[in-house]
């Protein structure tokens, strides 16, 4: 799946022939230290001082992350901590096995005390856990984010979780609400829910994630999506780009904050008309009928 950052114009060092079940694909690795990796499915870019390529899967995943890290009032640094961790480990994919015992996104192992393989492989869980272990780790602020990342994970490959470095903290800076419109996925096809259903997954996704933030928020369900009160900018973009971050499986069309909107079948980020806006003190999100 694809994870890339571009800081600057890409300069090609590396390329790769793979040849497997899914046909030849290239690597490219930036002088920045991104990776363009396979892609098999269609794509999220998220531009924040920076840009990041990641798949619908990876997407979601990554804005949980960074959800429950805000909720626990976690630093942005602690995000960019958790998100690189998480992308050196499973590439931002909750997987089902990896080595010896290690399962999930931050390939925790039960084994060695982490919880049991269901809890590790719910995101939610297991990203608690990692910013509680983190917590611990006296100084991490200070740290590089492969030492910070190490004292957590103990891994054979200390010095791994640096390449990410750049990449999580492009991520972090769109997910924590420093960026305006910084986060684009386009949904195609039909969606996989619409209506009340939509609406419903929409608001318990947020309920799971946000936790007891979200209710001080006073976020409304209603039959067409919902909307979500903000009491600023930055944390109006929290749930903007969380919403459009888990589109793909909510059967979300539309959001809207301030004067932007996002559409899901072109993904972008539009200006809308002078009357159309809706001003910086609410989210809204519109799903299918």
């Amino acid at each position: 799946m694809g994870v890339r950052v571009r800081k600057s114009p890409v300069v090609v060092v590396a390329v790769v022939a793979l040849i497997g079940a899914l046909g030849v694909f290239t690597v490219v690795k930036t002088f920045s230290g991104g990776i363009k990796l396979p892609k098999i499915s269609p794509e999220c870019v998220v531009r924040a001082d920076g840009e990041v390529t990641l798949d619908y899967v990876q997407m979601a995943n990554a804005a949980t992350i960074t959800a429950v890290g805000l909720r626990r009032n976690m630093s942005e640094r602690a995000v960019v901590i958790a998100l690189a961790t998480a992308l050196q480990e499973s590439k931002l994919e909750n997987l089902d096995t990896g080595d010896r015992d290690s399962v999930g996104l931050f390939q925790q192992r039960p084994s060695q005390g982490w919880g049991s393989i269901e809890e590790i492989k719910d995101p939610r869980y297991a990203a608690d856990r990692f910013y509680s272990a983190l917590k611990k780790v006296k100084n991490y602020q200070k740290m590089r984010v492969t030492d910070a990342a190490q004292k957590v994970q103990r891994s054979a490959y200390p010095e791994a979780y640096e390449k990410w470095a750049d990449e999580s903290a492009v991520l972090a800076r769109a997910l924590t609400g420093r960026a305006t419109g910084a986060v684009e996925c386009s949904v195609q096809g039909s969606p996989v829910i619409r209506g009340a259903a939509a609406a419903a997954a929409l608001m318990e996704g947020l309920r799971l994630d946000w936790g007891k933030g979200l209710s001080n928020t006073a976020a409304a369900k209603q039959a067409a999506g919902l909307t979500v009160k903000v009491t600023n900018a930055s944390t109006g973009w929290r749930y903007a780009h969380w919403l459009v971050a888990h589109a793909s499986a909510t059967g979300l069309e539309r959001v809207r904050f301030g004067d932007l909107e996002w559409h899901a079948p072109d993904g972008k980020w539009q200006a809308v008309t002078a009357d159309g806006g809706i001003g910086t003190g609410r989210v809204v999100a519109e799903v299918f009928d």
